[in-house]
């Protein structure tokens, strides 16, 4: 008796494994569609399916479906993929966050060398040489390029260049103190 017990046990078994083969074939490529929509990401989507499948499996004993199965397994797909794109959110703000908080956390604690590191920046510019001053400004300031700087001085090219280098030699040698800060601000931004 107990072995027709068994074999009963065996057959259902048998039959949820079939039925359930069924609906996942039946039922897939449209779960999946749906979810690509949802997702915009294929694999995401392929996953989220293969997710709700396996819990309608291991909790086929416990789950009564009230409507139909194509309706259930839409709602379980359309719950998962809202809580995949509410994680994600949740997981690119704080990764926001935590970029802006590195950015600005150590400019902040600078506050007393930046000031310094302005008004060191301009006493330099005003010993350089006037013309040398003005290739400086207009490029770095208004940000012209080396051919707009020459038409609008009346130079040629070839002297804003040497203009920028005297420039630039000079600030280096002016600001040495301040060179790890500047490289600091200027890698970070």
């Amino acid at each position: 008796m107990e072995y027709s017990t068994q074999l009963e046990v065996e057959d259902s078994s048998l039959i949820d494994e079939k039925v359930f083969e069924a609906t996942f074939k039946s039922h897939f490529q449209a779960l999946h569609g749906y979810a690509c929509a949802l997702l915009k990401d294929e694999d995401e989507a392929k996953e989220i399916v293969q997710n709700v499948f396996l819990k309608l499996w291991e909790k086929r004993e416990q789950i009564h479906i009230e409507t139909s199965v194509k309706a259930y397994l839409y709602q379980m797909v359309y719950r998962n993929s809202m809580n995949t794109i509410r994680h994600e959110k949740v997981k690119q703000k704080h990764q926001n966050i935590t970029k802006y908080q590195s950015i600005s956390a150590p400019v902040q604690k600078d506050e007393g060398d930046d000031s310094e590191l302005m008004g060191m920046l301009k006493l330099a510019l005003q010993s350089l040489p006037e013309k040398c001053r003005k290739v400086f400004l207009l490029s770095r300031y208004e940000s012209l390029k080396y051919q707009e700087i020459a038409d609008r001085l009346g130079i040629s090219v070839k002297t804003v260049e040497a203009h920028m280098g005297k420039a630039l030699k000079h600030l280096r040698v002016e600001l040495a103190d301040f060179l790890p800060i500047i490289l600091f601000l200027f890698t970070n931004i």
